[in-house]
């Protein structure tokens, strides 16, 4: 099995969701840390282990929702620096460059089981000389299970921030250890 760091200049982690239940509000974080063990001929032996700095959080739009998220009421950065995720189990599915990845999510120190969809996008060797793979998977988490309850009542009856998060992860990592021979 080869061991894989996830390159954090080319790793993203995007999320939204909906606003005042009409539209719908993008972010994502920039700075994820984390390491791949993976091996295409055996992608149910994988596992991943990433790291998502709460701070590195880009752009909303407007800079009062970006405070805002990083907030006690959202993700409290100062006490809650870090996002993780830890899978527990990958099951391939459709041609083989699919998968399921079930894992432990940890948002505002509350650990639930999340399934990502994902998918191995190829492998490379770089004009640098290094050998890369990317991946990019998705999910939908409800936002309260984590403890991201603040929320505004509308006139209308629904609310300002809607619960349901939809999260796009987009993954590269560069081969740290080749597979040992068996």
């Amino acid at each position: 099995m080869a061991l894989w760091n996830i390159d954090t200049a080319h790793a993203s982690a995007d999320f939204s969701a909906r606003h005042m239940m009409i539209t719908t509000v993008r972010g994502g974080f920039r700075s994820i840390s984390g390491t791949i063990e993976y091996d295409p001929a055996n992608p149910a032996a994988a596992s991943v282990e990433a790291v998502i700095e709460t701070a590195s959080i880009t752009s909303t739009g407007l800079e009062q929702r970006d405070n805002h998220l990083k907030s006690g009421d959202f993700l409290d950065i100062e006490n809650y620096p870090t996002i993780t995720f830890k899978s527990t189990k990958v099951e391939p599915t459709g041609d083989g460059t699919e998968a399921k990845i079930t894992g432990d999510l940890t948002i505002r120190g509350v650990t639930r089981p999340v399934t990502l969809k994902a998918e191995f996008l190829g492998q490379e060797k770089s004009p640098f000389g290094t050998t890369n793979i990317g991946f990019t998977g998705t999910t939908k988490i409800n936002r309260e299970d984590f403890g991201l309850t603040w929320n505004m009542a509308l006139e209308s009856g629904g609310w300002l921030v809607g619960k349901e998060i939809s999260i796009t992860l987009d993954v590269e990592a560069v081969l740290v250890t080749e597979p040992a021979a068996v």
